[in-house]
């Protein structure tokens, strides 16, 4: 296997490359070797090109199209994207049940979500999961010490806290996320997020954990059962005026991270006890 972005011109975003155009004389690489042999090749050799560096989206997608364009004598092409979050949860589940692992479905949403979905790593996760669980079930406090990245886990966690307004468990996450060094806007994103899908779901009248769940499924927000209990319970805890005053405070509180010089435990402090009163 030969790694495609190794032997590939140089991909850089210099003044001439901006408009799509490379440099006169930068690349280095010359595909001709290569179309030469695919002509006539060993019988019985099988080369496998990889190029994982970059996405399908963004940025990565011009750089992913200079890669197809200098291999283009390879005509057998394997695409694959990342799974979505939803996605992952299902493979996830089903990994776990291969591997005959009892996890709580909180702790399996977690590990999807500490790891970002990828599967990969999901995979070799849940194997480390099942030889150190055994017969027991796995929780959440297992993902948190064995998960590398688990560190996400505890925001989740923040946001259950929230979303029953309990302040004094909010205020030990927040303690132990800035224990552990993690980016607090980070953590205020993610509870922006919970807030406007909680605003969404009051204003489309959704009554249950089963509505919330298909209402934004269907336009095509990745929705599994544990993160539409979470976003139902928000509803129920808050009014809509309360939903709203916490979105002002995190957008007051948002600004106030963005000081020349902030404290960002005690801006995130006093957010929490304003939106926990």
């Amino acid at each position: 296997m030969v790694s495609a972005e190794a032997a590939l011109p140089r991909i850089g975003k210099s003044s001439e490359e901006e408009d799509g155009e490379p440099e006169s004389g930068a690349s280095s690489g010359d595909a001709a070797p290569l179309t030469a042999y695919l002509k006539s090749p060993t019988p019985g050799v099988i080369l496998v090109f990889e190029a994982i560096r970059f996405d399908f989206e963004g940025d990565d997608k011009r750089k992913q199209e200079r890669v197809r364009k200098f291999y283009a004598a390879i005509q057998d092409l394997v695409e694959l994207r990342r799974f979505a979050s939803h996605e992952a949860r299902a493979e996830a589940e089903s990994l776990a049940r291969r591997a005959g692992l009892a996890i709580e479905p909180a702790a399996l949403d977690l590990l999807v979500e500490a790891l970002g979905a990828d599967i990969a790593r999901i995979s070799v996760e849940v194997e480390k999961l099942a030889l150190y669980a055994g017969a027991r079930t796995v929780s959440t406090d297992d993902i948190a010490a064995l998960v590398p990245d688990a560190r996400a886990t505890t925001i989740f966690a923040l946001v259950n806290a929230l979303g029953r307004r309990d302040r004094t468990r909010a205020l030990e996450l927040l303690d132990t996320l800035t224990r552990e060094g993690l980016y607090l806007p980070l953590a205020l994103t993610f509870l922006s997020t919970q807030f406007r899908l909680a605003i969404a779901a009051r204003e489309a009248g959704l009554k249950s954990v089963q509505q919330v769940q298909a209402h934004f499924t269907r336009i095509g927000i990745p929705m599994w059962g544990s993160r539409a209990e979470q976003v139902y319970q928000t509803v129920s805890k808050f009014g809509k005026p309360q939903l709203e005053r916490a979105m002002k405070l995190i957008s007051e509180a948002d600004r106030a991270l963005r000081d020349a010089r902030p404290d960002d435990r005690l801006v995130m402090e006093q957010f929490l006890l304003k939106l926990t009163a």
